[in-house]
């Protein structure tokens, strides 16, 4: 049972990270840089299965893809980071496929929370069971 405690508890970890570079991709959708730099580059949490002996053992951050560098050039002649034609860069970050991905995020962890819940009040159970 000692198992669900950790697959439960890895869930959460990945999809905590998964939450908090959404969150950072959505605080920085309209960030403005100058023409000449390199946009903000949106961050993807890549999970990956843990095995043990053939036999899930939960997941693991395998790593953060970066988004384009590129972004979009926008023409906004008014923006003190506009260029001499008039074109500021923004990152190539869609919000509505980040709110997907954040909604994603969220249940994944509720459901983590909530297996670990299960799990805690079946050891509450075997204790008690043991006491009388």
């Amino acid at each position: 049972m000692f198992e669900s405690l950790d697959i439960s508890g890895s869930g959460m970890y990945v999809h905590q990270n998964w939450m908090d570079a959404v969150s950072d991709n959505i605080a920085n959708v309209n960030t403005v840089r100058p023409s000449n730099e390199d946009a903000f580059q949106a961050r993807y949490v890549i999970a990956q299965s843990v095995e043990n002996g053939g036999v899930g053992s939960g997941v693991r951050v395998a790593g953060v893809e970066l988004g384009d560098a590129k972004g979009q050039l926008v023409y906004d002649p008014e923006h003190p980071y506009a260029d001499a034609q008039g074109y500021v860069r923004r990152p190539d970050i869609d919000m509505g496929d980040q709110m997907t991905e954040m909604v994603m995020a969220q249940r994944g962890y509720q459901a983590n929370t909530a297996n670990l819940d299960r799990v805690r009040a079946a050891y509450q159970a075997a204790i008690q069971m043991g006491r009388g």
